[in-house]
């Protein structure tokens, strides 16, 4: 059986203000394509969907637009809700739609329940696991302690306990929505750490024939069996270095993997840039840059008059404009932001503790500054779907 693994379309997201739903729409013909000329039997899409729990209008055609094209090809299409999405919302007439062939797993409830295909050589189901916000469904799972790693490895369970059932040689194929050790996030994904842990171990998914993973943006193997397609498009600089693209991933008569990537459209290259302002405006070597979407962070010492202005006369389309002097670590000039760049929320707390009262949260503390992050996660996911 031949799949085609995406994930994180994000439909209605922006770059720097700039619309991406043109790009978004090209990427969906070009996914309808591949599905029809390199004969596709089933797309997978793990995840993110949308951008946020309430997408605009023309997201939402864009995606409806999505279905009925898939839905005429006849190749059945299994997709799962990911942390931006509102799986409540995403949901909807799920089992309408899937009479149509469109498959969608938005419910934690139906993770060991499958959607089973067959071709030439029998069976094969596939689990849909969409994200799992650890305080909102360990009850469902039944575990103690509400973190990634367990409420992930309880439905893993259920989806064993349910092919254990079914007629041997049945091969199975998890559709989750999780970071996974090993991965390499960008600067684009929300953070879903959970009791100061964000990844799970790629053990958790032992005993399936493949897993489809997403919510990092950049495409990664984490095993020959466990992997993340990555984002159709870029959605931030620090994926300037990536090659979007998706698996098409062949699954034997015995579950055994092989996987090839199929380039998406680029509709812009991203370029990041660093320099005085003089320098970037004479450098020769940037000439291939001037037609790409671009960051430029300037070293100035003083910060030059209508830097913006000046910089998109030979790179008209910079969208991003960073001032960072070159300065000591101690420096007591250095920014704020410079000081806060990838730190998490509870390193910036416990800093903060620290700075106030001269010495930093004792473990006490910081598991009171965990749950707290964490309860306001929650709440904010809870908000977003009553929305």
């Amino acid at each position: 059986m031949r799949l085609l693994h995406t994930s994180d379309w994000h439909l209605g997201r922006a770059f720097h203000r700039v619309s991406l739903l043109g790009a978004q729409a090209e990427f969906i013909g070009h996914l309808v394509r591949t599905v029809r000329e390199r004969g596709v039997d089933a797309v997978v899409v793990s995840g993110d969907v949308y951008d946020r729990a309430v997408p605009p209008l023309a997201a939402v055609e864009l995606f409806d637009d999505a279905l009925h094209r898939l839905a005429d090809l006849g190749v059945p299409t299994v997709m799962i809700s990911g942390n931006h999405d509102s799986a409540r919302r995403l949901g909807v007439g799920a089992g309408l739609i899937g009479r149509a062939g469109i498959h969608l797993r938005t419910e934690a409830a139906a993770c060991g329940t499958p959607v089973v295909l067959s071709d030439a050589h029998g069976d094969v189901a596939f689990y849909g696991l969409p994200y799992l916000e650890p305080a909102l469904v360990k009850d469902e799972f039944g575990v103690e302690k509400a973190g990634h790693e367990s409420v992930l490895a309880a439905a893993m369970d259920r989806v064993r306990a349910d092919l254990a059932t079914r007629a041997r040689g049945t091969r199975s194929v998890v559709l989750a929505h999780a970071f996974v050790t090993g991965g390499e996030a960008s600067d684009s994904e929300r953070d879903i750490t959970v009791g100061g842990v964000a990844a799970v171990p790629a053990g958790v998914f032992d005993g399936v024939d493949y897993t489809a993973l997403g919510h990092l943006h950049g495409s990664q193997t984490i095993t020959e069996r466990v992997r993340y397609s990555g984002s159709p498009l870029p959605y931030s600089f620090s994926e300037a270095d990536h090659r979007k693209s998706m698996w098409l991933v062949d699954l034997d008569a015995e579950g055994a993997v092989t996987a090839e990537r199929v380039d998406c459209p680029v509709p812009r290259a991203l370029a990041r840039i660093r320099g005085t302002l003089e320098e970037l405006l004479a450098d020769p070597r940037l000439v291939h840059q001037e037609e790409a979407w671009v960051e430029a962070t300037l070293t100035d010492p003083v910060r030059p008059a209508e830097p913006m202005a000046r910089i998109s006369e030979r790179f008209p389309h910079t969208l991003s404009l960073v001032f960072d002097l070159e300065r000591a670590p101690g420096d007591p000039d250095v920014s704020y932001a410079r000081r806060l760049a990838g730190r998490s929320d509870q390193e910036i707390a416990e800093d903060f503790v620290a700075h106030v009262r001269g010495i930093g949260p004792n473990e006490r503390e910081q598991a009171v500054l965990r749950d707290a992050f964490d309860t306001v996660r929650a709440d904010d996911t809870l908000r977003e779907v009553a929305r």
